[in-house]
């Protein structure tokens, strides 16, 4: 499909006079406009729903996964990826963004790396795939060449394609084994899909990395067990986890957490089963990383 024929790239009648309306008539629109990404991707959750079931098993069995994408799309990725050593103590290995241009291009654009369909094939190979891993195209419009090209390679690397992109019969889709298309329509500004697309993609990638990541056991209900306490803030919020889920007093959940060397779970376990940091570590490691199942364990196994 020609570029001037996407959606992504269609002038949206609500916005025709955007440059003779106020500022609160711009943000108005801008709003309204909003509003309506969150019912477009409520439309494709089966979809996130497949990626989400195939990357929990490629993870729990060693496998990685790589977001892939130019411009606003490859940060997004590095912005999901980023936040989940912190917040579930993943290996940085584990989630990864291969972007367009390097590094560099999430704070500096790098014109015309998008447009490189063998680059992405050679950054993607870089990263020696195989069959476990899971490689993620991201692209507003579904036909940008440098994720396509990523697709491509993995798709003969025997791992598993997931493909997102905001326009119907994408390019990309057809390079994936689940295509997610959230289509949000025209946008405020044409063609800018840093707005609503890119919305629209973040909200799925925090869907994709937090529910495979509740599956993984690195949640208690709804607290993250898992968080990495490495500084002041997290040991805070580590601390009032212990006590929340334990019901014992600041003091404790500080003492506790102290002989676990700043790890939540074992701490969780310790109190809640009355047993020693190896006993709770051990149950932990037979539970598979679940603390609901390991806090089990050691009951179970005291009575």
């Amino acid at each position: 499909m020609k570029l001037d024929k996407l959606t992504t790239e269609q002038r949206n009648e609500a916005s025709m006079e955007l440059d003779q309306m106020s500022s609160m008539e711009l943000l108005n629109v801008i709003n309204q406009e909003d509003k309506k990404v969150a019912g477009a991707v409520e439309t494709i959750l089966p979809k996130v729903r497949d990626a989400v079931e195939h990357i929990y098993s490629a993870l729990k069995n060693g496998g990685r996964l790589f977001y892939v994408g130019a411009g606003t799309s490859g940060r997004l990725g590095v912005v999901d990826a980023s936040e989940c050593p912190p917040t579930f103590m993943t290996s940085n290995d584990m989630i990864q963004t291969v972007m367009a241009g390097g590094t560099g291009a999430f704070f500096n654009a790098v014109e015309g790396s998008e447009d490189e369909e063998a680059q992405g094939v050679r950054d993607i190979k870089a990263k020696k795939l195989t069959n476990r891993d899971v490689v993620v195209g991201i692209t507003a419009s579904g036909r940008t060449p440098y994720p396509i090209g990523a697709l491509k390679y993995a798709r003969e690397s025997d791992a598993y394609t997931v493909s997102l992109s905001c326009n119907e019969s994408a390019l990309i889709s057809g390079l994936a084994d689940t295509a997610i298309e959230v289509v949000v329509g025209p946008e405020v500004l044409t063609g800018s899909t840093r707005m609503k697309a890119a919305t629209a993609h973040k909200m799925i990638l925090n869907m994709i990395s937090t529910a495979t990541m509740v599956k993984l056991g690195k949640v208690y209900e709804n607290l993250m067990v898992d968080v990495h306490a490495s500084n002041y803030k997290l040991k805070q919020r580590a601390r009032r986890i212990i006590m929340e889920i334990t019901g014992v007093d600041y003091h404790e959940a500080d003492r506790t957490l102290v002989l676990t060397n700043n790890q939540v779970k074992p701490a969780i376990v310790m109190i809640k089963g009355g047993v020693t940091y190896q006993k709770a570590e051990e149950a932990i490691r037979l539970s598979d990383g679940y603390v609901r199942d390991a806090i089990a364990e050691v009951t179970n196994s005291s009575v």
